[in-house]
Formats: structure tokens, sequence, C-alpha cells
């Protein structure tokens, strides 16, 4: 498939945002049961769940460099019922609101207690709307990802590896980024959210190894037998089918080098996963602001790439007719 910068940047803006918000609220939910110290409200929890709402922003901004016809989007939400796209056009911008009101909630202290359910368990308002941005924040990392798992012709992306990835790696790079915003605010949980950064890239690194050994080993069912309906052992094309090109030979083909497309693969897993990593453990050790700021641009430097191959990789079985010679 040919990998539309728009879509790359949407799925890895958002995926940020949403890491890095459910990285705020699990510092908060901890802080409530008294696993980790109690962050300022507006100056860690508010300012950092803005700096969230600046990359979903940014995600949806991009989308609409992907449309013929922006005036339109909103179009987009009618098939909820059937639709994964639909579904993500009506959840992002319920994940941006929530956010937001998570946010002003925090930095204006609107924070009443609701209930308690123990003595030492007192939920407030924040903590509820925390816990239901959290619900979108997963449901969005679904949508995002069945776009492209639901479509069982693309064998590439037709695996439950698709929603597990989408979701790690929004959650490594979230991770990260407030790992790199603990340092600059000087909070004491740079250590918990570093390990945590660690550990989500290194998952994240297991389950993408796990979808490329997949790929690598698919048995398509769709082959010059069965397009044009001719059971022979040895059919060769001879014309793609046009003498120049066409949406088709466009839209539903990466066009790049095949040296290029194999050495992607390399410098997508470098920079998203061995870097990081290496970055983050000797960050960790001095509390360099800057070296965690480096980590997690290097890494969304990297997913850039990760994602422009998962679209490359794509083989749409149209290309059976467009092949070159």
């Amino acid at each position: 498939m040919h990998p539309a910068f728009s879509v790359i940047f949407l799925t890895t803006l958002i995926g940020v945002g949403q890491g890095l918000f459910l990285a705020l609220y699990t510092g908060q939910l901890y802080s409530v049961i008294k696993v980790l110290p109690v962050q300022d409200s507006a100056g860690f929890y508010g300012y950092g769940s803005l700096l969230s709402l600046v990359f979903l922003v940014a995600g949806l901004i991009a989308s609409f460099f992907h449309l013929g016809h922006p005036e339109r989007a909103w179009r987009s939400a009618a098939r909820w019922k059937t639709s994964w796209l639909s579904r993500e056009v009506i959840v992002l911008p319920a994940f941006m609101g929530m956010t937001f009101i998570y946010a002003m909630i925090q930095i204006n202290d609107w924070n009443p207690v609701l209930f308690s359910l123990s003595k030492d368990f007192v939920v407030d308002l924040s903590l509820l709307v925390g816990a239901i941005n959290t619900v979108l924040a997963f449901s969005l990392f679904i949508c995002t990802a069945m776009i492209y798992a639901c479509i069982k012709f693309l064998q590439e992306w037709s695996s439950p590896l698709t929603v597990v990835n989408y979701t790690l790696l929004g959650m490594a790079s979230g991770f990260a980024l407030s790992t790199a915003f603990a340092a600059y605010v000087e909070s004491d949980l740079i250590n918990f959210y570093g390990s945590w950064a660690i550990t989500l890239t290194v998952f994240a690194f297991i389950t993408r190894i796990a979808s490329l050994i997949r790929n690598s080993k698919i048995k398509y069912k769709s082959n010059l037998s069965t397009a044009i309906g001719i059971r022979h052992t040895a059919i060769k094309q001879k014309a793609q089918g046009s003498m120049g090109g066409s949406f088709n030979t466009r839209e539903y083909f990466h066009g790049a080098k095949p040296a290029f497309f194999k050495s992607i693969k390399w410098i997508f897993l470098v920079l998203v996963f061995v870097v990081p990593v290496l970055l983050f453990s000797t960050a960790l050790s001095t509390n360099t602001f800057s070296l965690f700021t480096l980590a997690f641009i290097v890494q969304y430097t990297g997913l850039l790439a990760e994602r422009w191959f998962f679209f490359a990789q794509a083989n749409h079985p149209q290309n059976l007719y467009y092949q070159t010679i």
C-alpha cells in the first residue's frame, strides 16, 4: 500500500497523546493507593494533560490533509455501527474533550471528593474523569488499529498483533514523553516513568518482531491463477495491463526501491527499540533531562519509519494485475 504521511502523523501523534495521558493518570492512581508520592495537581497532572492535548490536536490537524473534501469530514461518523473509522472519528474528539476537562479540573482545583471506597481510597472528580478517559484511550487504540486489522484481504494487517502493536507502541512513546516531562518539572516520578518506558518498549519490540515473523511466512490466498481463473502451474505475466501509471499503481503500492524497503525495517527497529532503551538506561542513572528528551525524539522518529513500513508492507491483491516486468 502507499503510505500517506498524513495518516502516519495522525496515528503516531495521537498515540503519544494517549500514552502520555495514561502515564499521568497511572501516576495519580498510584498516589491514591499510596504507592507513589502525590504530585502537584496543576503543574504536573494539569499541564501534562495539556501537553497530551497538543499531540492529539496535532494528530487531528494532520488527518485533514488526507481528505479530499475536509468540509465533509463530519460525515465520516455516520457509519458508526459498522465502520471502525467512524468509531475512531467519534472516540477521538471524546477523548480530547475529556483530556481537556481533566486538565482544567487539575489546574483550577475543581476537584471535590465524590465518595470513599475505604478509609485510604478517596475518589475525587479528577479520578473519576480520568477513569472514563482511560477507557476512551484504550477504545481509541482499538478503533485506530481495527481500521486496518479488519481488512481480511490485506493479510499483513489482518491480525490481533496489529491492535497489540498500536497499543504498546503508543503507550511506550507516551511513557517516554512522560519521563522527559517529569525530568523537566523535577518530579520524583522519573524512575517510575523511565522504568515503564523501557518495559513497554521491550514488550512492543517482542510483539513487533512477532508480527514481522508472521508476515514473512504468510501464504497468500490470491495468486495469478486465482486472479484470472486459469488453473495452471506456470503462468507468467508479460505486461502490467496499461502503458502508464494510474490511481491503482500509485495508491496500492509504495513505489520505493527494494533496497530502501528492506533497509527501513532495520532503521525503525534500531530507532524505536534499541537506541531509546540505551538512552533511557543511561539517563536514569543521571536524571538528565536532555537525554530523556533525546530518547523520546529518537523513538518518535523511529515510529514514523515503523508506521511507513506498516503501510508499505501490506500487499494489495490488485497488484497481481499491475506488476512491473
